[in-house]
């Protein structure tokens, strides 16, 4: 079965449970909040760059490692689970530093 994100357009309500606001407006407001806090520029020189590479980063290590906890730590299933080859996967997880060992996720648990 597909994974599948429920998506409504409507813009959420300020006092709505944040359980019920879609993940892209989260982005949104933090992507609102990062350009706020870089100011305004004039040149290219000055803008911001690799933000895309950023909030891949800011987002996949987090997914990754709730997958992998929830799989208990098998690297097949939670590759299955994100739809990933199992050799992306691996790779995926060597680039963030959390492939050699599961010491890496028990040493971060909440």
């Amino acid at each position: 079965m597909a994974a599948t994100m429920h998506y409504n357009k409507t813009e959420s309500k300020p006092n709505e449970p944040t359980d019920k606001i879609p993940l892209s407006e989260h982005v949104k407001q933090i992507l609102k909040s990062y350009f706020n806090s870089v100011g305004e520029w004039t040149t290219l020189d000055e803008a911001p760059s690799d933000l895309y590479q950023l909030v891949i980063s800011e987002v996949e290590v987090p997914l990754l490692e709730t997958v992998m906890r929830y799989t208990n730590y098998n690297q097949s299933l939670a590759a299955k689970i994100l739809g990933l080859n199992r050799g992306t996967f691996r790779k995926k997880l060597e680039y963030y530093g959390m492939l050699r060992t599961r010491r890496y996720f028990i040493d971060d648990e909440d």
